[in-house]
């Protein structure tokens, strides 16, 4: 018993409220808010970022992560460079048979647009869409782009302030059933994005980074 509820009870419960949760997330987390506070001058518009998660399964190279030296699922998250707030998950993939730019590529690079960038770290390396670190050759614009892609860490770690993300995941997943664990990660999203709205990122001030055409 928990505070006098039946634990099958509660468990039935807290699932019923993720679920609900979960199913916010098409109008809390919108692709198009790419564009808030554009001013039309850069094509580079959002950052990105893997994060991984424990999770509890038999060791397999299938679900590595090297980030923690264990098995986790890994997830793709986008934040708008100009507000901070989140535009775009995907997720879950098994940590060791994806890789972040193995993931941008199966869906977030055929949401862009045709001279559209995205900034990310050196582990997207390799695709004529990312916008890698020292890209530029000031100094100003490269410390601008460690910015962004500092502000983004701050989020992945927002997000595991919530022990189902920071703990091992230890309800049931599989391969082809990960189900579970996307309610989790997603609903946790839509909270820390409404945290956003109240706790607001620092500001980028003055990006206006503009990439060569492709």
């Amino acid at each position: 018993m928990v505070g006098g509820v039946d634990e099958k009870t509660l468990q039935k419960w807290v699932w019923f409220m993720l679920e609900k949760i979960n199913g916010l997330k098409p109008r809390i987390i919108r692709f198009t808010n790419r564009f808030q506070g554009w001013d039309g001058h850069t094509n580079a518009l959002i950052s990105v970022d893997g994060a991984d998660f424990r999770i509890s399964v038999p060791f397999s190279r299938i679900w590595y992560s090297h980030k923690f030296h264990g098995s986790g699922v890994r997830y793709e998250v986008a934040l708008c460079i100009q507000t901070g707030l989140i535009v775009w998950t995907n997720g879950p993939y098994p940590c060791g048979k994806w890789s972040d730019i193995t993931i941008f590529r199966h869906k977030l690079k055929k949401k862009l647009g045709r001279y559209e960038y995205a900034e990310a770290d050196k582990g997207y390396r390799g695709d004529r869409q990312i916008a890698s670190p020292d890209d530029f050759s000031e100094d100003s614009e490269n410390e601008m782009k460690f910015d962004v892609r500092a502000r983004h860490e701050t989020v992945n770690k927002r997000m595991k302030d919530f022990a189902v993300l920071r703990e091992k995941f230890r309800h049931h997943i599989s391969k082809n059933d990960m189900s579970n664990h996307e309610v989790c990660f997603n609903s946790v999203a839509v909270v820390t994005q409404l945290n956003l709205h109240f706790k607001p990122l620092y500001p980028i001030y003055g990006y206006n980074l503009v990439y060569h055409e492709l």
